[in-house]
């Protein structure tokens, strides 16, 4: 990996020395830390508020029977010895029956969560490459960079100039 990063490194470099003459004089280079802009988007926060709304009433549906669980589970234990045999059977049966239907819940609710937030994400990852791609056809830049980069200065450094956009856009969208 480190050898690839290399190869890829010394070729961009040669590139920019080795450039034909038809190229632009002045290279105009900037570099976007895409993960802080995706964690600090506004459209990122308003695509969590939309997974809390849409996924909050299965959460709180997993609690009150995790609720139900402890419930029984003290009820078991606080009664051990005072209660019939059958009884207690009953409830270990409920208590078993209970625990499965949770486990295949939440497993359900992680899967479908998981699959929710990547199409979330994705939607995000386009409207963050849509604002990279105007910023850089706007302020006139020959190549922006968004990974692999070991060092980046803050002349080229054009994250925040990303985050101001994709605030404006979403103060202009409702």
């Amino acid at each position: 990996m480190c050898l690839k990063k290399f190869i890829v490194s010394v070729f961009g470099v040669a590139v920019l020395f080795l450039a034909p003459a038809g190229w632009p004089q002045q290279l105009k280079i900037g570099y976007v830390n895409v993960v802080k802009v995706i964690e600090e988007a506004p459209q990122g926060d308003a695509a969590l508020k939309k997974l809390e709304s849409e996924f909050g009433p299965r959460d709180r549906q997993l609690r009150t029977t995790r609720g139900k669980v402890k419930s029984i589970e003290d009820e078991l234990e606080k009664n051990e010895l005072v209660i019939k045999e059958s009884e207690r059977r009953e409830k270990e049966r409920q208590l078993r029956d209970l625990k499965r239907k949770l486990q295949r819940q939440t497993q359900e609710f992680r899967e479908d969560y998981s699959v929710r937030r990547n199409e979330e994400l994705r939607e995000l990852e386009k409207i963050v490459h849509k604002a990279i791609v105007e910023i850089a056809k706007n302020d006139n830049y020959s190549l922006i960079i968004h990974q692999g980069v070991v060092y980046a200065d803050n002349q080229i450094d054009i994250t925040e100039h990303v985050l101001k956009k994709l605030a404006a856009e979403r103060q202009g969208s409702p």
